[in-house]
């Protein structure tokens, strides 16, 4: 996409066409952003300079769940107050977040990054049960909540994993129909999340 000079400068006119790519953000917002704040350089932009640029060098993701990450265990995994027998089972950071938001669960969390999907071209092997079934075995895990998306992939995927490991002996359990069909955890409100957390069903 090409860009409107806004302001003449380069360096200003890249700031505003990396904003752009944001989601919720196109060029006429990401323009307004940027203004506020080279208008507000102290207390915005030279923060937020610092911020990036140290999140930057320093993020990852955790090596037990899949969470963004500064250190090599996330908060959430290395909270000692968190139940460490049950796990959640999300598709990406941002439903692990929106789980976090609704502050209805507080065991720890499982990170998937992909769905079992012949149309998107990935393989189930890709989704890394082993990956799980280390964790099962080595924390005791009494149950596993599917918190997949509501659409086919994700209930593709749900039934792969729970087949997957049945064997292992752990109570499986899924959201329940308060997600509506189609419905992706990332934009629902959180009593909706906390509604279909709560009424959960063995699977």
């Amino acid at each position: 996409m090409k860009f409107q000079k806004f302001g003449g400068d380069k360096e200003v006119e890249a700031l505003i066409s990396i904003m752009a790519k944001l989601p919720g953000l196109g060029p006429r917002s990401a323009r307004r952003a940027v203004i506020k704040m080279i208008e507000k350089r102290k207390i915005i932009l030279e923060p937020l300079a610092t911020i990036i640029g140290s999140v930057s060098e320093k993020i990852s993701e955790c090596v037990q769940c899949g969470n963004f990450s500064t250190e090599k265990l996330c908060g959430i995994c290395s909270d000692d107050q968190r139940s460490s027998h049950i796990i959640c089972i999300v598709q990406d950071v941002s439903d692990l977040w929106a789980m976090e938001r609704s502050n209805v669960f507080s065991g720890t969390y499982h990170v998937l990054g992909n769905y079992s999907s012949t149309y998107a071209g990935i393989n189930p092997e890709e989704l890394k049960v082993e990956k799980i079934r280390n964790r099962v075995e080595r924390e005791k895990i009494q149950e596993i909540i599917l918190a997949l998306d509501a659409t086919i992939n994700g209930q593709t995927t749900a039934h792969y994993i729970i087949e997957k490991l049945r064997d292992t002996g752990v109570v499986f359990s899924s959201l329940a129909h308060g997600v509506p069909v189609g419905g992706e955890l990332d934009y629902l409100d959180d009593g909706t999340i906390r509604a279909a957390f709560t009424a959960r069903k063995n699977v």
